[in-house]
């Protein structure tokens, strides 16, 4: 009897400080919102409410170069029978800018096939000084017969790239993945007949 009123007891108590742990946990996230627009600490907290003393005009990237602009060439080569092209064939940006193109693609063939883009750049050293932040290179696609896609390509241009380039051309190769393989040639050998390659 005793020591089912102590266990009795015991689950009170453990009840009770379960009660406040939640209460407490219940309590914590409207306490730390409140918390931060007293004191103006992590100003992320105040969500869209008007963060005080900032402007409606949001600040300028300090990281574009307005001072100079690069024109950009977007070309295209299909390794294959599909129709493969960009929106814009050039475009002028300023370095430090982000910039989305649109490339268009369809497979003309009658059967499903797997492509993947290679990009190349010229001058050669354009390269090292050309993010791109989300490109359809990145991975190999599957289309259907007759079916188009469009996706694109998000870029921003180093501004410490050379200032002497003025002009850089983004080049992609088109080609098909685990395409069917041709079967091997067939070698003569002198007395005229026929023996399989190797």
């Amino acid at each position: 009897m005793v020591i089912q009123r102590e266990n009795i007891k015991m689950v009170s108590k453990l009840g009770v400080i379960v009660l406040a742990m939640f209460g407490f946990g219940y309590g914590l996230v409207p306490l730390y919102r409140a918390i931060c627009e007293m004191t103006g600490i992590n100003v992320l907290a105040l969500g869209d409410k008007r963060i005080p003393g900032a402007t409606s005009k949001l600040p300028a990237n300090t990281q574009v170069d307005l001072t100079r602009s690069i024109t950009v060439e977007f070309d295209t080569n299909a390794r294959g029978p599909w129709h493969f092209k960009p929106a814009l064939s050039t475009l002028k940006v300023h370095p430090g800018e982000l910039t989305t193109v649109m490339y268009e693609f369809q497979n003309t063939q009658n059967r499903t096939m797997s492509a993947q883009a290679i990009p190349s750049y010229a001058p050669a050293q354009a390269g090292a000084h050309f993010n791109k932040l989300e490109c359809f290179c990145f991975q190999q696609y599957t289309l259907a017969p007759g079916e188009k896609k469009q996706w694109p390509v998000a870029f921003v241009i180093d501004p410490k790239l050379s200032k002497d380039v003025q002009t850089i051309t983004l080049s992609y190769t088109f080609f098909e993945v685990g395409g069917r393989t041709p079967a091997a040639p067939q070698a003569v050998n002198l007395t005229g007949s026929k023996t399989s390659g190797v």
